[in-house]
């Protein structure tokens, strides 16, 4: 065996050379080692952009499918909303991991930089204000030092910033004027608040309420937020707040009920408000009554009735519309049975029942995709049901019928229907007829063939009529912001909390139904109402609403 001594040269050129070759040896190594580094990282960044790009294509074709085939794809917007968490979650790896490559790109000599594809980005807003900040010019030539300098041109670098929200103190200063002649004392009168000595501005009230009841923010969440922000203000102050507004509000209240309640059709639900109680919540009741004369081609503008009930006895739907007579939309709950009796008075209700509602029970047993994704994860798979399957079709083509129709007048609805759903419908009733006694009571299939056909008068009446809807859907988007909320609030403080909030949710319910921005609304009406009119109560509605000029709100 050679040891080391005895083959390192004994010369020193050639010691030089031999370390020289190590040294180089070394280089080519960590060169090479920071190449792979380089390498991998491009190829990272390559696959999360490739899976980026894959989630906003398909995105973007959920989104044309969901416009296209509508209330035919059950889940189709909670899937969206799913789908669209995912890409953000793939934009911002795809993002990191091409910093990283490039980062990794710079340290290396023989790999090229990754360069991520995007889309071309949209001009920033003209409504926006811009800033102009110059940076300081050079006083002398950075090649020759020179002062001879002349101005030929500039570059504009265009970035979109937020300025905090800002809280200040306004002062009403009111001068007094003593009279020469009588000595009296002339002075303008002070401003108006809400609350009797109030301390609180419109645009302040209205965020309250807005994030309250539009953004379900408790008022708890929000105290700790303006403290951060160096406004400590307590939760008995903001809840006296949020009464006086209520108090304030209410004669808008009344007018928005009475014409909620003079519509031809109404849509009606409920939904589950857990309401505190001793020791534990009890289950209280949010019903909605929505007027929506859209889809018949109605001119009177949209709006929702809310109201609460500590329990989902009949006895509150009947004392919600107890002057009402015309058209309600609703689900099968008992509770309205009496409101459809013949020798009801005023008058009776006619009964109009959801074809949605009924169509769901089908669609789950036919559901083919949910299905597929049980088996892919191992999970037993339910059998897909033919005949519910042949039943959602017949369905489906209904609705593709009312997609054609939606938003023309009652009478040309009515022509459409008596021609080509008439037919489907009757077919899809003896279909039914023939195919109930061959299953067995107890049944899923049986008992959604059941719900239909014991309702059939009243899912037959679209057929006679223009104004009625397919489903019930108004109704069920009004209580989708209280179904979100619930998450947030968790239950309603008392009776009178859960009053005053289904007053506010149709306050900006009905806002948002008319296109119109609630905070900013909320805002302009707690600042006018007082000097209004109450002849001309009507103008500061929703619907009716125009924002004062700015001039007129600086001043």
């Amino acid at each position: 065996m050679v040891s080391v001594s005895e083959a390192l040269p004994d010369d020193v050129d050639a010691l030089k050379a031999a370390l020289l070759a190590e040294r180089a040896g070394r280089r080519d190594a960590t060169d090479r080692a920071l190449e792979l580094e380089a390498e991998m990282a491009a190829a990272r960044a390559h696959a999360s952009d490739d899976q980026a790009l894959i989630a906003h294509q398909q995105l973007q074709i959920a989104k044309l499918k969901h416009e296209l085939y509508g209330q035919r794809l059950e889940r189709s917007a909670r899937l969206i909303a799913q789908m669209e968490l995912g890409l953000e979650e793939l934009e911002a790896d795809a993002t990191a991991d091409g910093i990283a490559a490039e980062q990794a790109a710079a340290r290396a000599t023989n790999v090229a930089p990754f360069t991520r594809r995007r889309p071309s980005r949209q001009p920033f807003p003209e409504h926006l204000p811009r800033h102009r900040v110059v940076a300081p010019a050079p006083t002398n030539c950075l090649c020759c030092g020179s002062d001879r300098l002349r101005l030929l041109g500039e570059d504009t670098t265009k970035t979109l910033e937020v300025i905090p929200r800002q809280w200040i103190v306004l002062e009403y200063v009111r001068e007094k004027f003593t009279c020469r002649d009588c000595d009296k004392i002339s002075q303008a009168p002070a401003p108006f608040h809400v609350t009797a000595r109030g301390w609180a501005g419109p645009s302040l009230l209205a965020m309250i309420m807005f994030e309250k009841f539009g953004q379900h923010q408790p008022l708890n969440r929000q105290a700790e937020r303006y403290a951060r922000e160096g406004v400590p203000l307590s939760l008995s102050t903001l809840a006296d707040q949020v009464g006086a507004c209520c108090a304030v509000l209410q004669p808008l209240l009344l007018r928005l009920e009475a014409h909620v309640l003079a519509a031809e059709r109404l849509h009606g639900d409920d939904t589950v408000v857990p309401v505190l109680a001793h020791g534990k919540t009890d289950i209280a009741r949010c019903w909605v009554y929505v007027r929506d004369d859209r889809p018949f081609g109605g001119h009177e503008p949209p709006a929702a009735m809310f109201r609460y009930s500590r329990d989902r006895s009949a006895q509150h739907p009947q004392a919600h519309l107890a002057d009402y007579t015309g058209l309600l939309q609703a689900d099968a709950y008992s509770g309205y049975g009496k409101l459809y009796e013949p020798g009801r008075k005023p008058g009776p209700i006619l009964e109009a029942a959801c074809w949605a509602h009924a169509r769901r029970p089908f669609f789950k047993l036919a559901d083919v995709e949910q299905s597929a994704r049980r088996r892919a994860r191992g999970e037993p798979a339910g059998a897909i049901s033919p005949i519910a399957l042949e039943a959602v079709r017949c369905i489906d083509a209904l609705f593709a019928i009312e997609r054609g129709i939606n938003g023309q007048s009652a009478e040309h609805r009515r022509v459409v229907r008596q021609e080509l759903s008439a037919p489907l419908v009757a077919n899809l009733e003896s279909w039914m007829r023939e195919q109930r006694p061959k299953l067995s009571r107890g049944t899923d299939l049986a008992r959604a063939m059941d719900y239909m056909l014991k309702r059939w008068t009243s899912f037959s009446r679209f057929l006679d009529d223009g104004r009625i809807c397919l489903s019930n859907n108004a109704a069920e988007r009004a209580l989708r912001g209280i179904a979100l909320g619930r998450k947030s609030w968790l239950f309603a403080g008392s009776d009178r909390g859960g009053q005053g909030a289904a007053a506010m949710y149709s306050l900006i319910v009905t806002a948002k139904l008319n296109n119109v921005d609630p905070q900013a609304w909320l805002a302009d009406v707690l600042s006018r109402i007082a000097e209004h009119p109450v002849q001309r109560l009507d103008e500061l509605l929703p619907w009716n609403w125009q924002p004062r000029p700015v001039a007129c709100k600086a001043a």
